[in-house]
């Protein structure tokens, strides 16, 4: 299973800069056996957790979160870029392997003391996910995870994020 996907990922050098290798998860999900292999994978990760919300990031986040979170039974949460949002926002700011940026979440899209699972299609830097994690946390729920379809593991993202669990269903070195 892992491997198939891990098959139908392409990589795309010196994409958005030179000397990137970006994975493209866009292959991998327009398979609908591959599609199918990372919901299923995601699901019986957490099929037990009773997990509240997954929460998705933009843009990918929302291919796997959503699905993930029908599977679940949980609600599904949007993290966005700023200005996407009609209603109250809170927002973070973090660094990329490539720069800045900020995201924002409704002020009111979790409740205290709910359990919440992040879901994106890729960790690098991990610096994403710390962001969403925060903006959580801000808005009182707990952060139960965070998982992804790749890890590239040299980017060391785990590292930041040692006090989340990190699930992901294939890992990239470099090359």
């Amino acid at each position: 299973m892992q491997e198939y996907v891990q098959s139908k990922i392409r990589a795309i050098n010196d994409f958005p800069k030179k000397g990137i290798i970006f994975r493209d998860i866009t292959t991998a999900v327009k398979d609908p056996q591959a599609m199918r292999y990372m919901i299923d994978f995601l699901t019986e990760k957490y099929k037990d957790e009773r997990i509240d919300y997954v929460a998705g990031i933009e843009s990918r986040g929302f291919i796997f979160g959503a699905a993930l979170a029908y599977k679940l039974g949980a609600g599904f949460v949007v993290i966005r870029k700023p200005g996407k949002l009609p209603a109250d926002t809170i927002s973070q700011e973090y660094e990329l392997e490539y720069g800045t940026d900020k995201i924002e979440m409704h002020a009111d899209a979790v409740e205290p003391g709910k359990k919440v699972l992040i879901v994106d299609d890729l960790l690098a830097t991990g610096g994403t996910v710390d962001a969403a994690a925060k903006l959580i946390k801000k808005a009182g729920a707990d952060v139960v995870g965070a998982a992804f379809i790749i890890e590239l593991t040299d980017l060391k993202g785990r590292e930041k994020l040692k006090d989340i669990d990190v699930f992901s269903m294939v890992q990239f070195e470099g090359e």
